[in-house]
């Protein structure tokens, strides 16, 4: 199919060209974890641990994409051998996390694919380093992964995304519901597939009598500020409201919010609409769910106590430190907001077992994670429920 997409000039190409996108239209699909792959990310990785390290997130992909750590990934599959990748992957990326774009980028490879990936709509200085990362080992040492790799930036443009979508096997969207309402609009081959990672939720669930009897308290804040403000509580994987189990709440929770809006004070920046946006989202909620404001010396960290749990409240959402608050009196009490809508709950000082038993009995529609404090951000192989090394690839049966 001849595309002819020099034709639209908010149609930026920061990796590859029009030309690789017609070429990927032929090109053969890999094996997962191809050699010739984990050899580009290990380069890739090598790369961006000088160049990036500044950036916590860019190391942290760099770190991932280590040709060991993805051979550990590679032993999870006993069925490599008989399958290929799907063909074109078409990613379209969230606008508000710099470093998604990669990792979707990299399931997509990993799993045998030609990948188009639009990048985030912010210039981000991440998304630069990497994007850098690439088109030097593209135009040396990795020219042989050239026709599979295409990254470009435009505004909402359907024709555009028309194009791709016309020519994808597997469109994969972050981004929100209204991202998938907008991509829908363009159809699909009829073979092919979708992957949405639609608006979604997350909670913490703390014991407040294993948190008093830890011993580096100032860890474990810096843990939850990695879960929630390092993203701006941006990601679906922030946890939005905090449980407290335990008898001893009303001290854990003195001692524990004081150490995060120390750390917050020193590390994060509010801005003054963030502020209004904050007490905007207070007036909302005090209007339709039984809250009360814990108060506070600063806006820094805003807290709202609820009586009780439903999984309305996350309508009434917002970031920038911004958190409901409620004490349980046993895991079951948070089957309420554990909906479809409920992706991650990071955790500290609950038992492993505990967590099990709670699955294994209240079957709960939502939560596909269950990680520790600090964990939350850590991406892999398989996310939101989807086995994306499987779901990107197609196995083929001989008998």
């Amino acid at each position: 199919m001849q595309l002819n997409l020099n034709r639209f000039p908010e149609l930026s190409f920061i990796v590859g060209s029009a030309e690789t996108v017609e070429t990927m239209q032929t090109v053969r699909s890999l094996r997962p974890f191809d050699e010739s792959v984990l050899s580009f990310f290990n380069d890739l990785s090598t790369l961006l641990m000088k160049s990036g390290h500044e950036y916590s997130d860019v190391a942290t992909f760099g770190f991932w994409c280590r040709k060991a750590a993805l051979l550990h990934e590679k032993e999870k599959y006993d069925d490599i051998d008989v399958r290929l990748g799907r063909g074109v992957i078409f990613h379209s990326t969230p606008s508000n996390v710099p470093v998604n774009f990669a990792f979707s980028f990299a399931a997509g490879l990993l799993a045998g694919n030609a990948n188009i990936v639009r990048l985030p709509a912010r210039d981000f200085e991440q998304a630069k380093i990497i994007c850098n990362a690439v088109n030097e080992l593209l135009a040396d040492a990795h020219k042989d992964m050239a026709a599979y790799i295409c990254m470009v930036k435009y505004p909402p443009v359907q024709e555009i995304s028309d194009l791709f979508s016309s020519i994808c096997d597997t469109r994969v969207v972050w981004g929100g519901d209204g991202t998938i309402a907008e991509l829908r609009k363009s159809p699909l081959k009829p073979r092919a597939t979708e992957i949405n990672f639609a608006d979604r939720h997350s909670i913490a669930v703390i014991n407040a009598d294993e948190y008093l009897q830890s011993e580096d308290k100032d860890a474990i804040a810096n843990a939850f500020y990695n879960d929630t403000y390092f993203s701006d509580q941006n990601a679906c994987t922030a946890p939005r409201v905090i449980v407290w189990l335990g008898r001893e709440r009303d001290k854990a929770k003195k001692i524990f919010w004081q150490k995060v809006h120390d750390l917050a004070k020193e590390k994060y920046k509010l801005a003054p609409v963030q502020s209004v946006g904050k007490l905007t989202a207070l007036c909302k909620a005090a209007a339709m769910v039984n809250v009360r404001l814990v108060q506070s010396e600063d806006n820094l960290v805003t807290r709202l106590e609820v009586k009780s749990l439903n999984d309305n409240i996350m309508d009434y959402k917002y970031h920038s430190g911004f958190f409901f608050e409620y004490d349980a009196d046993g895991l079951e009490d948070i089957l309420p907001i554990c909906g479809e809508r409920c992706q991650t709950l990071t955790y500290f000082g609950v038992a492993k077992e505990e967590l099990g038993q709670f699955f294994a009995e209240c079957r709960p529609k939502g939560v596909d994670r269950c990680v520790p404090m600090g964990k939350s951000m850590d991406f892999t192989l398989v996310w939101d429920g989807y086995d994306l090394i499987r779901c990107l690839s197609r196995k083929i049966t001989i008998k």
